[in-house]
């Protein structure tokens, strides 16, 4: 069952696409990032999520970081 109360949240839209980022806090006491896309497809609305623990948000920033860079060029 999910939890839905985050400890930091913000969003970003963008045309029929909206994107929730939120940092959440498992029941073991760890924090993770919750990316979640929202999208209105037609009639249809999908949402996707991904979920990035701890010890992997720094290569996930990253790997963010180097992706924006690469689209700026």
């Amino acid at each position: 069952m999910a939890n839905n109360s985050a400890l930091y949240s913000t969003m970003v839209r963008s045309g029929r696409t909206t994107y929730f980022v939120d940092l959440k806090e498992a029941k073991n006491g760890h924090k993770y990032l919750s990316i979640s896309e929202n999208k209105i497809d037609g009639e249809e609305k999908k949402r996707v999520t991904v979920r990035v623990f701890g010890e992997s948000i720094a290569e996930f920033q990253k790997a963010i970081d180097d992706a924006a860079a690469a689209i700026a060029q």
